[in-house]
This record gives C-alpha cells, structure tokens and sequence, in this order.
C-alpha cells in the first residue's frame, strides 16, 4: 500500500510541472530549441513561460467571472 501511496504522490507532482510545459508546446508551439546560443534558448523559455503564465491568469479571472 505504501508503494502505491507512492506512485500516487510521484504522479501527481509530475503532473504539476509537466502542464507548464503542454501549454509552452501545444499554445505557442515550442516543440524543440533551436540551436541560436544557450543566452537566446534561454530567453525564449523565459518569455514563453511568462506568457504561459498570463495565459494561466487570463484562465482563472474569466472562470472567476462568470
């Protein structure tokens, strides 16, 4: 029972940060880095997760709403 406990606590945490992830490849598109210099990668994710992030916020105001 306890490794089941487990697994469950394992899934849902993996969960948690994956969907960040979904929204950056299926909403913007990034499917994989281009090779443009790590300082350019870098940026890119940052500016796609903020985005995934206004995105998220967008979400939870017009469910707040109505």
């Amino acid at each position: 029972k306890q490794m089941i406990r487990t697994e469950y606590l394992k899934a849902s945490i993996r969960a948690k940060v994956e969907h960040p992830f979904r929204i950056l490849k299926c909403q913007f598109g990034f499917r994989k880095a281009i090779y443009r210099g790590l300082p350019k990668n870098d940026n890119k994710l940052a500016v796609l997760f903020a985005l995934g992030n206004l995105l998220r916020v967008d979400q939870m105001i017009r469910s707040a709403r109505g």
